[in-house]
C-alpha cells in the first residue's frame, strides 16, 4: 500500500511539474541591458524579444539600465526572483572584463547568474582616419616602432572591451601606444576623423557606417573570420601573422542562478531558434554582427575562458580601476 501511495504522490509531482513547465511564461518578460539604446545589444535584445513575444504570446519589454560599467544592470537582475521572468543581457565589458579590472564588484558572474545562450559575438575594427598615411595594419605598427614617437588609441572607456583589446593587440606585437579612453565609441570615432589620436577599435556596428561612407579607414577587424559587411578588410591575423588572435565583443542572455532549469532550456530552444530566422539573422549580420547560439553550457564555458583571458591582459597591462 505504502508503494502505490509513494508512486501516486510521485506521479502528482511529476503532473504539477509539468503543468508549470507548460505554463511559462504566464506574464511579462523583462531583459534588462547595461547599456543604453541603439548599440549592439539592444539592437539584438529588441530583434530576438521580439521573436520571443511572438511565440509565447506575452509581451517582452526591453529596460535599459546604463551606469557603472555595467554593475547597475547587473545587480538589479542577480536581485531579481529565479522566475524566469526578468533577464540580463551580458556582454563582454560587465560579465568579461569588470573581474579582472575591478578589485570589488557587487555582482559576480559566474556566482549569480546562470547561462542560458550566447547570441553573438560583435568583433572590433582597428581603423584610422581615411587621409590617414597608413594604409595598412602592418604600416601603423611599422610607424608605432618608429623611434622617438608614440601613437595614440582612443578606447570606448578605462576598462573597456576596446581598450582591452588594445592593450591585447599592441602588445603582442611590441608596440608602445598611449591609451585614450572617451565614454563611448562616437566620441572615439570623431577624435579618429579628425586625426586628433592615430587609431580606434570601436566595434563593428559603429565602425561600418564610417568605413562605407569613407570617412574611416578599416585597417583589420579583431574576429577569426572577415567580415561580409568588410569583406575586403583582413583579420588580424591575416594582416599580421597573430595565429589565433581573437578579441571579440559579445551578448547573451543570463537568468539568476537559481532560476528552475526547465525554463532555461525553454528560453534557450527560442533564442536559438529565433537566430536562425532569416530576418533576424541577416539584420544582425547587417550590423556587423556573427550569429553564435549553443547550449547553456557552451555559453558557460564561454564565459569562463573569457574571464581567464582578459584577467590576463588586465595583470599584463596594469589595469586596476576602483
Amino acid at each position: 500500500m505504502n508503494y502505490f501511495k509513494r508512486l501516486l504522490a510521485s506521479s502528482i509531482f511529476i503532473g504539477a511539474s509539468l503543468v508549470h513547465a507548460a505554463e511559462w511564461p504566464s506574464q511579462p518578460i523583462k531583459i534588462v541591458l547595461p547599456y543604453p539604446p541603439g548599440g549592439a545589444s539592444d539592437v539584438t535584445a529588441r530583434l530576438i524579444g521580439g521573436r520571443l513575444s511572438q511565440a509565447w504570446g506575452q509581451p517582452v519589454v526591453i529596460e535599459n539600465r546604463p551606469g557603472a560599467n555595467g554593475t547597475i544592470a547587473n545587480l538589479a537582475v542577480a536581485k531579481s526572483p529565479a522566475d524566469g521572468y526578468t533577464l540580463l543581457m551580458a556582454n563582454l565589458g560587465p560579465n568579461g572584463i569588470n573581474h579582472a579590472v575591478y578589485s570589488k564588484l557587487p555582482y559576480d558572474t559566474v556566482r549569480d547568474f546562470q547561462p542560458i545562450v550566447l547570441t553573438t559575438l560583435v568583433p572590433l575594427v582597428v581603423v584610422t582616419a581615411a587621409d590617414s598615411p597608413v594604409q595598412s595594419l602592418r604600416d601603423f605598427v611599422v610607424t608605432a616602432k618608429r623611434p622617438n614617437t608614440k601613437l595614440s588609441f582612443g578606447s570606448a572607456g578605462n576598462g573597456s572591451g576596446s581598450h582591452l583589446a588594445g592593450e591585447l593587440l599592441f602588445s603582442a606585437l611590441g608596440a608602445s601606444m598611449l591609451h585614450i579612453p572617451y565614454k563611448g565609441d562616437a566620441p572615439a570615432i570623431m577624435d579618429v576623423m579628425s586625426r586628433q589620436i592615430a587609431a580606434a577599435l570601436p566595434t563593428a556596428l559603429a565602425a561600418t557606417p564610417h568605413v562605407q561612407s569613407g570617412k574611416l579607414r578599416a585597417l583589420a577587424v579583431t574576429s577569426r573570420t572577415r567580415l561580409p559587411s568588410m569583406a575586403d578588410v583582413p583579420t588580424v591575423e591575416e594582416a599580421l601573422g597573430l595565429a589565433g588572435f581573437e578579441a571579440v565583443s559579445w551578448g547573451g542572455f543570463m537568468a539568476p542562478a537559481a532560476t528552475p532549469k526547465h525554463i532555461i532550456l525553454k528560453i534557450n530552444a527560442e533564442v536559438n531558434r529565433a537566430l536562425t530566422t532569416p530576418d533576424i539573422a541577416d539584420k544582425l549580420r547587417a550590423q556587423g554582427a556573427q550569429i553564435a547560439g549553443g547550449t547553456p553550457e557552451a555559453f558557460g564555458a564561454f564565459i569562463h575562458a573569457e574571464l581567464a583571458k582578459w584577467k590576463a591582459v588586465a595583470m599584463q597591462a596594469k589595469i586596476k580601476l576602483e
